[in-house]
């Protein structure tokens, strides 16, 4: 399976800050916003990734991120003109998809929790339909919604409805299988003029190939496309990794604690970042290896 990081978009929301800087560059506590959903997809043993942005943005994503070696992983890079919705990813990056199943992460959503890589991993080996995952919010109507039937399975999905049939929004993971690009093509722009992901997710309903996962009590999402989200989310990953010792959204952690490098690599990764408390604890992490 390949994965797709769609980190595109103006920021309005986070307007001024992202007049200078693309959202998905802001810092999340100690690391890079894009570094998030790049762990998860990571996460889910996905290796070959491709980031879409927009054209003034792409190269200080290619600066950041480069090849992805480092990571272990390989990364390609893809042009998104101008933002007409989530959908418009598969269309983007078709030729590069060339029919393999696709995973799609939104570069401004955080999920973190307990077995996370697990459930991850069986997403992504489910070789027909597609899955996405619900959390339970207080504000539905920002959101695609998704209602259950009284046997818990899903029935509808509605984007920002204004009237929610249920508190359970469907966050910003998608996994789906090698006929998404040829479904996304048949996707008509909404009336906002976008490619609606809750589109697609209904066609994948409607044949009864989505399955809906709920994301537990033990797990957290967080999408942090307004100034006080972004601040959450950074509170969140500074009192998880201050309390717990556990990294949230390290890609270098990832990537060694799933076998992508080894821990000599990530040895000269730690020292790279110098005297910071990432630095620290992934150099620490690598010498224990070597006990």
């Amino acid at each position: 399976m390949k994965g797709i990081v769609l980190a595109g978009g103006s920021g309005t929301r986070l307007h001024p800050m992202t007049l200078a800087a693309s959202k998905q560059l802001l810092p999340v506590y100690d690391k890079p916003m894009v570094y998030y959903p790049l762990s998860t997809l990571m996460l889910a043993g996905i290796r070959d990734i491709l980031l879409i942005s927009t054209p003034e943005d792409l190269p200080q994503f290619r600066r950041l991120l480069g090849s992805g070696a480092r990571f272990g992983v390989r990364f390609d890079y893809a042009e998104q003109p101008k933002p007409e919705g989530i959908a418009q990813a598969f269309l983007i990056g078709r030729d590069w998809i060339g029919g393999d199943a696709c995973a799609l992460a939104l570069g401004d959503n955080l999920i973190h929790g307990d077995h996370l890589s697990a459930t991850l991993r069986i997403a992504a080996s489910r070789p027909v339909g597609a899955t996405v995952f619900a959390y339970e919010v207080r504000d539905p109507e920002r959101y695609g919604v998704v209602s259950f039937d009284a046997d818990g399975r899903a029935v509808d999905i509605v984007e920002k409805p204004a009237v929610p049939a249920s508190n359970w929004a469907v966050t910003g993971l998608y996994f789906y299988d090698a006929r998404v690009s040829e479904i996304a093509g048949t996707i008509r722009p909404s009336a906002r003029g976008e490619l609606e992901i809750t589109d697609l997710n209904r066609v994948y309903l409607e044949a009864h190939t989505l399955r809906v996962e709920k994301l537990s009590r033990g797990c957290a999402w967080l999408d942090a496309g307004t100034p006080d989200s972004l601040l959450q989310a950074a509170t969140f990953v500074q009192t998880i990794q201050s309390r717990t010792g556990m990294l949230v959204g390290c890609p270098e952690e990832v990537a060694f604690r799933m076998g992508f490098i080894d821990a000599e690599t990530l040895r000269q990764h730690a020292a790279g970042l110098g005297k910071t408390e990432l630095g620290r604890v992934l150099g620490e992490l690598a010498v224990g290896e070597h006990d």
